[in-house]
C-alpha cells in the first residue's frame, strides 16, 4: 500500500432542519458582518432572505450578492469581491450550487490578499488563510463544500481556471436535505450524475487511497441506491438525504484522490459553450469509462454493482456491462446522449483537446492519454 495522508478539518453539521444551526455556527466564527453569495433562482425564491434572517438572529448584519450565473466567470468574480470589500464583511456565506460556492471561494482569495482571481490560478498559490466561509449546498451534486477548488471561467481564454489550495475549503458546513427538495427536474438530473462521477473516477484515480475508496464506495452506495427515485421526486425526504450525503462523500473522496478524464475533458465543453457542468460530464461518462476499461482492476464490478438496477454475479461481469449501464442511467434521467445534442461545435474540438490537456487530472487517470486519445474521444462522444 502506497503510503497517504488524509484530513477532514470542517465542522459538517448534516440533517433535515440543520438550517435552523446558522446562528449557533456562525457564533462560534465570531463574525460580525457577513457576505452571502447565491444565485438569483435562490433569491427569487426567498431562501436568501431566510439565510440573512438566520444570522440577524445570531446579532449578525448581512448583504448578499445574487448574480451567480451557470459557469461564473472572473468579471462576476470581480463583481462580488467589490461588494465584499465595500461592506466590508468578515465572513462569507457560500449559499446555492457549485457556482456559488466556486465564486465564494474565490471572493475569499481576492477580499485577503487583493488582485485578481487570475492571479492565484492553479494549485498552491493562495498565501496563506483566507476569510472563514460557511457553506450551505443546495444542489446534491458538487461536493464543493468540501473541496479545495474553485473553477471559474476566464472568457478571454475560453478556458476554466482552477484554484486549489486548503485554505480554500469553508470552515463549516451545513447539509441540510430540505433544500433540494425544489431542485428541478434537470438539474437534480446533471448533478446527481456529477456527484456519481466524482465518486467514480475518485475512485479509480492513480491517486486513490485506501481512505478514499472508503468515501468513494460509500457515495456510490447511496447515489446508485438514490438517484432515479431522487429525480423522479424531489420531495422524496430518504432519497433526497441519500444524495446529499453521497454527494458529500463523494466530495470528500475527490479532494483527496482527484479525477480523470472527464473532467479533464468536460471543462472545455463548459468553457467554449457555457454547457453545464454535470451535463458535460454525464455525456462524456461513458466513453471515458470505455476508454478505461483496459486498465480495470477490479474496481469496475465495485462500480457497476452499485449503480446497476439488476446487477448480475461478478463471474459473468464484463466491463461492457458497466459502459452499458451508464449509458441506461442516462436515457432514464433525460441525460442527451452525444455532444452535439448540447450544442458543441465539431470545428473546437481541438481547441477543447488543448485545453484538457492542461488539467492535472490527466495525470492521475488510470490509462495514460495523449492529446491525440482526447481528441479521438471527443468526437466518438461528438
Amino acid at each position: 500500500m502506497s503510503l497517504f495522508s488524509f484530513s477532514v478539518p470542517q465542522n459538517i453539521t448534516f440533517g433535515i432542519g440543520a438550517l435552523d444551526k446558522i446562528p449557533d455556527t456562525v457564533c462560534k466564527m465570531k463574525a460580525t458582518k457577513a457576505f452571502i453569495v447565491s444565485g438569483p433562482h435562490l433569491y427569487k425564491a426567498g431562501l436568501v432572505d431566510r439565510i440573512a434572517s438566520k444570522l440577524k438572529e445570531a446579532g449578525i448584519e448581512s448583504i448578499s450578492f445574487t448574480e451567480t450565473e451557470g459557469n461564473p466567470s472572473t468579471d462576476t468574480v470581480e463583481k462580488a469581491a467589490a461588494l465584499f470589500k465595500e461592506f466590508g464583511a468578515d465572513m462569507i456565506v457560500a449559499f446555492g450550487g457549485g457556482s456559488p460556492l466556486d465564486v465564494a471561494k474565490a471572493v475569499a482569495v481576492i477580499g485577503s490578499y487583493g488582485g485578481k482571481i487570475t492571479d492565484y490560478e492553479g494549485v498552491g498559490k493562495v498565501p496563506g488563510p483566507v476569510v472563514p466561509m460557511l457553506a450551505i449546498p443546495t444542489t446534491a451534486g458538487t461536493g464543493s463544500e468540501v473541496t479545495s477548488f474553485s473553477v471559474i471561467t476566464d472568457h478571454s481564454r475560453n478556458y476554466k481556471l482552477t484554484v486549489g489550495s486548503t485554505y480554500l475549503l469553508p470552515e463549516a458546513v451545513i447539509l441540510d436535505p430540505e433544500l433540494i427538495y425544489t431542485v428541478p427536474e434537470k438539474t437534480a438530473s446533471y448533478c446527481g450524475v456529477d456527484a456519481m462521477i466524482h465518486a467514480l473516477e475518485s475512485y479509480i484515480s492513480l491517486a486513490s487511497s485506501s481512505f478514499s475508496d472508503m468515501c468513494a464506495i460509500q457515495a456510490l452506495e447511496l447515489l446508485g441506491k438514490n438517484i432515479r427515485a431522487y429525480v423522479a421526486d424531489r420531495k422524496n425526504a430518504d432519497a433526497a438525504e441519500g444524495m446529499l450525503l453521497g454527494s458529500l462523500y463523494a466530495g470528500i473522496a475527490f479532494s483527496h484522490a482527484r479525477l480523470g478524464n472527464v473532467h479533464a475533458m468536460s471543462h472545455p465543453v463548459s468553457a467554449f459553450f457555457d454547457v453545464p457542468h454535470g451535463l458535460a460530464n454525464a455525456v462524456l461518462l461513458p466513453v471515458v469509462v470505455e476508454f478505461n476499461a483496459v486498465e480495470d482492476t477490479g474496481k469496475y464490478y465495485e462500480i457497476y454493482k452499485r449503480i446497476a438496477r439488476n446487477p448480475v454475479s461478478k463471474d459473468t461481469f464484463r466491463s461492457g456491462m458497466l459502459v452499458n449501464e451508464i449509458r441506461s442511467l442516462n436515457e432514464e434521467l433525460g441525460i442527451p446522449s452525444l455532444l452535439r445534442k448540447v450544442g458543441v461545435d465539431e470545428r473546437k474540438i481541438e481547441a477543447m483537446a488543448e485545453d484538457a490537456m492542461k488539467s492535472g487530472n490527466i495525470a492521475v487517470n488510470p490509462r495514460k492519454t495523449t492529446i491525440d486519445d482526447i481528441i479521438k474521444l471527443y468526437r466518438t462522444a461528438y
